[in-house]
């Protein structure tokens, strides 16, 4: 029994990933969720308790695959446009949890609307403090600059990770004749800009 709980909870989650970074948080439907799964609906609240519940569990799912795959260790943290670079690959394969950041950011102020606090925020935090201490080992080190504080500084490198990636029209646009360069273009100047502005000179 716990196995089949197990399944159809990440059976929901799973769905839910594609009805949220399609539609957003507002505009997700749960019944769509659970078609998609196909599990009743009631499941949904049975599991998670509420859609918005349901979409923080989507964003620390979605968080936790990422931290997986691109961790940040105080050695990999040293070099942070390798580490750029390899937030832009996992962005490039697996484009959902970009777009639920992208979405989340459309309200206007999250933490102080009238409807629940921002999605697993507690997770998410503690996950990026963990980056911003990997950092700073890496700035107490001598690798990286010290004239910025170390959570600016993991702001930058995952902001321009992300940015090519979040707004492609505008990317291609700014480059002009350089948008028909290829991906590992792109990726190397990610990487040296990345480098560029964190390394210590």
């Amino acid at each position: 029994m716990a196995w089949d709980t197990e399944r159809t909870r990440q059976r929901l989650l799973d769905a839910a990933v594609f009805e949220y970074s399609e539609h957003g948080p507002l505009g997700a439907r749960v019944d769509r969720v659970a078609a998609r799964a196909g599990v009743n609906k009631e499941r949904i609240y049975q599991y998670f308790g509420s859609k918005q519940k349901l979409f923080s569990a989507v964003l620390e799912q979605e968080m936790s695959k990422l931290a997986v795959a691109v961790p940040l260790t105080e050695e990999q943290a040293a070099d942070l446009g390798e580490f750029a670079g390899r937030v832009w690959d996992y962005h490039r394969t697996y484009p959902h949890y970009l777009r639920l950041l992208l979405w989340e950011g459309l309200d206007p102020d999250p933490l102080q609307s009238g409807r629940a606090s921002l999605a697993a925020a507690r997770e998410r935090s503690e996950h990026y403090a963990d980056n911003v201490r990997a950092i700073a080992k890496a700035q107490a080190d001598g690798y990286l600059r010290t004239d910025v504080a170390p959570a600016y500084l993991l702001y930058s490198a995952r902001a321009l990770a992300a940015w090519w990636l979040a707004v492609p029209s505008a990317v291609t646009l700014m480059l002009g004749e350089a948008a028909n360069e290829s991906s590992q273009e792109r990726r190397r100047v990610l990487v040296k800009l990345v480098n560029d502005a964190t390394r210590n000179p």
